[in-house]
Order: C-alpha cells, then sequence, then structure tokens
C-alpha cells in the first residue's frame, strides 16, 4: 500500500508492515493518551484549534501517542449535507498539513479522526501522523453503520494499514467494523501492538467489545469517543435531534463517552470516562503483548490455516481510471494491419 508523506525529501516515512509480519520483541513502555472531547461542529479551524490545545496538554504529561477523535455529526437532507460536506477536509489538504505540524510541534504519534471529503463523497477515516511532522497516510471506515451508508462513501483494502513505529505496531479500526471478525484478523495478521478504535458507541456493552478484541489480539486497545451536550450543538432551528420526543436542555448530555484503554491480558488501565471531556492516559508495558500471546496467539500458533484462513484484497478499487496514451506501448504490425 503506498503512503502519502508530506514533503518532497527522500527521508523515509515510517513504512506499513508486510502481512504476517511478526510483533516487536523489544519490552519498553509507552504512554498513550485517548482524547475524549466534542468537536466544534460545522467549524472546521476552531476544532483544530480546540485539537491543538488537547495535544499540547497531553504532549505536557509525557504522552508519546494520541488518539483524537472529533467529528462533525452525520446529517440527512441534502441542505444539511451541504453544510456537512463544507466541514469535511480534503486529504491530502492544509487542515492535514495542519495536523502534520502539530504533530512535530509537540513530538507525539497522533491518530486523528476526520471526515474525509473526497469529490463530494465524504469518508469516515483516521489519519496518522509522526513526531517528525509527517503524514503517514490513512484507514477509511471500510462498512458505514446502517443511515451512515446515505452520508459516506465505503472503504476498500488499500486503507487498513498498520504503521511500524518505534512506540510499536499502530492501526485503527472505526466503530462498528471493529465488530467485523475478518476486518480484525487483517490488522492481527500485521503485528497491531496498539489498536486505536474511535466510536461513536457510548453503551456499557462497547466495553465488552474493547476488552474481547485486547483478548483476542493480544494488543493495547485505545478507543476514544466523544463528550458532548446539547449546547455543544447548532442551537434547534439549526441542527435537530431525531427520535427525542422533545428537545434536551443545553445541559442534556447527548454522548457521554466511555473513552478507554484496555491492556492485551483485558485489563483496564484507564477509564472508561462518563464523567465529560477529559485526557485519559496509560503508560503501556509492550512486553506484555508477548506475555499474553504465550497463551493465545489468533494468526500464530493458535492459527489453523490449513482449516480456517483469510485473503485480503489490499488494492484500491476506483470506478475510473485512464492510461495515458503516451505510456501505451506501439501497436505491433503484422499483414499491413495495427493490432491491439
Amino acid at each position: 500500500m503506498a503512503l502519502l508523506p508530506s514533503g518532497s525529501g527522500s527521508t523515509p516515512v515510517i513504512a506499513e508492515v508486510e502481512m504476517n509480519g511478526g510483533a516487536d520483541q523489544s519490552a519498553t513502555t509507552v504512554r498513550a493518551t485517548v482524547v475524549q472531547a466534542s468537536t466544534v461542529f460545522y467549524d472546521t479551524p476552531a476544532t483544530l484549534d480546540k485539537a491543538e490545545r488537547l495535544i499540547a496538554e497531553a504532549a505536557g504529561y509525557g504522552s508519546q501517542l494520541i488518539n483524537i477523535s472529533m467529528t462533525n455529526p452525520k446529517d440527512k437532507g441534502k441542505g444539511e449535507f451541504q453544510k456537512y460536506h463544507a466541514a469535511a477536509i480534503d486529504v491530502p489538504g492544509p487542515e492535514v498539513t495542519c495536523l502534520a505540524a502539530m504533530a512535530g510541534k509537540y513530538k507525539v504519534f497522533l491518530v486523528m479522526g476526520v471526515i474525509e471529503r473526497e469529490g463530494h463523497t465524504l469518508y469516515c477515516s483516521v489519519l496518522f501522523f509522526d513526531p517528525l511532522g509527517r503524514y503517514l497516510g490513512k484507514h477509511r471506515k471500510l462498512m458505514p453503520t446502517a443511515l451512515e451508508r446515505i452520508i459516506w462513501g465505503f472503504g476498500d483494502g488499500s486503507t487498513i494499514p498498520v504503521y511500524d513505529t518505534p512506540l510499536g505496531k499502530i492501526g485503527a479500526l472505526i466503530c462498528w467494523e471493529n465488530k467485523m471478525p475478518l476486518l480484525r484478523t487483517a490488522l492481527y495478521g500485521k503485528g497491531i501492538e496498539i489498536y486505536c478504535a474511535p466510536t461513536a458507541d457510548s453503551r456499557p456493552v462497547w466495553q465488552a467489545s474493547m476488552t474481547h478484541i485486547a483478548l483476542e489480539g493480544g494488543c493495547f486497545v485505545l478507543s476514544a469517543n466523544q463528550f458532548c451536550r446539547r449546547k455543544d450543538y447548532p442551537p434547534p432551528s439549526e441542527y435537530a435531534f431525531a427520535g427525542l420526543r422533545e428537545e434536551p436542555s443545553p445541559d442534556t448530555v447527548v454522548c457521554p463517552g466511555g473513552s478507554v484503554i484496555i491492556s492485551p491480558s483485558g485489563e483496564v488501565l484507564a477509564g472508561p470516562n462518563y464523567d465529560g471531556e477529559a485526557l485519559i492516559t496509560a503508560d503501556l508495558d509492550m512486553g506484555e503483548i508477548v506475555r499474553a500471546k504465550f497463551a493465545f496467539d489468533v494468526v500464530g500458533h493458535y492459527a489453523r490455516p490449513e482449516v480456517l484462513s483469510l485473503v485480503v484484497d489490499d488494492q484500491p478499487h476506483r470506478p475510473v481510471s485512464f492510461t495515458c496514451a503516451a505510456e501505451k506501448t506501439p501497436a505491433a504490425k503484422s499483414d499491413g494491419t495495427a493490432k491491439p
């Protein structure tokens, strides 16, 4: 899969691991922070400013990896979609350059949830940045959930990366696609060690899913969700909450968070937090990954490839492709007739 580094220098970006790559055996400690906060709805510059304040605060605590999800709500209707589209970002684009600069300024690995715009289609995406201020690449949500399919496009196998970094192998899946066993297995096959799971699911049952994934994958799971009150959204004339009998009061909590960090043994290291906007931080003992996989390695000694196996198509699928005429091989001639 191709990476899209910022800048044009020859310095290599952090590589994506090959399928079935082995885990890093070194035992280190990584300080990681999950950011639980509300976006500034329909105001992308203000959201970036808020994100920087939170990144700076987390970096001040010594965090090396920051997982943050600050995306606008999903709207229905053509007029609302137009506003939603306007608030989304192009990848690459000026907002990506800004986020890369933040990662470089505060010397952190940054995993950032965004709404990506490509032409007139939107994608729910996660962007990855390194401490040198480089954009590494993205993951697009492979399978939007329920009515999300009306709003967002579908990702493909070309954007399910796992990056081999000095902290460990980092990747992400978004919200309910974490429930897709084969998609998780693709990440396990790439040796994921720090598994980021930004979500909009604040139900207690989500915690059970996160614990299961940590145990199943023998990895650390960092799940970020927003904490939002009604007053964080546009006013009722501009934004209405569907399915509610009456308009919530300004201080009504409409998304209670639940951000959490879980170890490969299933231990909750930090969170879940349902109290408000917060930075949820934990020190990750990377040696615990090896200890957990001594008993269960889902794509290693506990696999049965002669019975069960997975094939992943990691090529991009485009609806339209063009072949430059100058790159075509000259037609061969026989009997005076050109053949393709």
